[in-house]
């Protein structure tokens, strides 16, 4: 057999082009009649049985390549009329919609989330802000913290600058966070006597309210520790946004 054409990760035997890393046929786009056959038997045919969208990359990968060949696969599958019908239901049905109870009075209900990568400002380099937003009054509570603050330091710092201020919450409503999941932190809302109700996955706008707390504050920071410095004797000139947080 005699080599024709060699370069870069192509190269070129007895009339066929392969790909050096891949080591399979790259197919002709000018002829879309052959990637179609291609697709239709590693997905279409009674061998291929209409399987998934992974089994079917696994099996296109094993011969041949294309450019955006992985998008034409993903496109040929989802698109497939045989399996839109056939396919059954996986997963668990969709529960049902539950509206969030309307407090009686101020912090009874709070909503709870972080805002993190921000520059490390404060004393002790806080790194982050925990957001607490009243339901009722609308009214927020910034808290400097940092972002590794394990359950016990974000119950401490909610225990010392907001319980003694706002009372204990009865619901508090958050995303799935971390510090929310650990036992330590199930068992202080347990002795608060406080419930706590997690907003449904990828859906954060159950906790819309401290999103929209979370995007003005941001926006607060950036005007003014971008643009407007603040002097300190001991720093010199320095962007601290933990100095902003009681004006907010």
């Amino acid at each position: 057999m005699e080599k024709t054409y060699d370069e870069g990760i192509f190269h070129l035997l007895d009339g066929i082009l392969y790909h050096r890393t891949k080591h399979t046929c790259v197919m002709d786009l000018t002829d879309r009649t052959l990637i179609k056959t291609i697709l239709h038997e590693f997905h279409d045919s009674v061998s291929a049985g209409h399987l998934s969208e992974d089994r079917t990359l696994e099996r296109v990968k094993t011969c041949s390549w294309w450019p955006n060949w992985k998008k034409d696969v993903a496109e040929y599958c989802q698109t497939c009329d045989r399996c839109q019908k056939a396919n059954r239901a996986t997963g668990k049905k969709f529960g049902m919609m539950i509206q969030i109870q309307e407090p009686k009075s101020p912090w009874e209900i709070v909503h709870m989330d972080w805002v993190t990568a921000l520059p490390p400002g404060g004393d002790r380099s806080y790194n982050a802000c925990l957001v607490l937003a009243d339901r009722y009054s609308k009214t927020p509570m910034f808290l400097p913290c940092h972002k590794d603050d394990t359950a016990m330091d974000t119950a401490i710092i909610i225990w010392n600058k907001s319980i003694s201020h706002t009372g204990i919450f009865q619901n508090i409503i958050s995303d799935r966070d971390p510090k929310f999941t650990s036992a330590l932190w199930t068992n202080l809302h347990n002795l608060f006597g406080t419930k706590l109700s997690f907003s449904t996955a990828y859906h954060p706008q159950t906790d819309g309210l401290a999103e929209r707390m979370i995007q003005t504050l941001e926006d607060i920071i950036r005007r003014f520790c971008t643009y407007e410095l603040e002097f300190k004797y001991s720093d010199g000139f320095t962007h601290d946004w933990c100095t902003l947080i009681p004006a907010i």
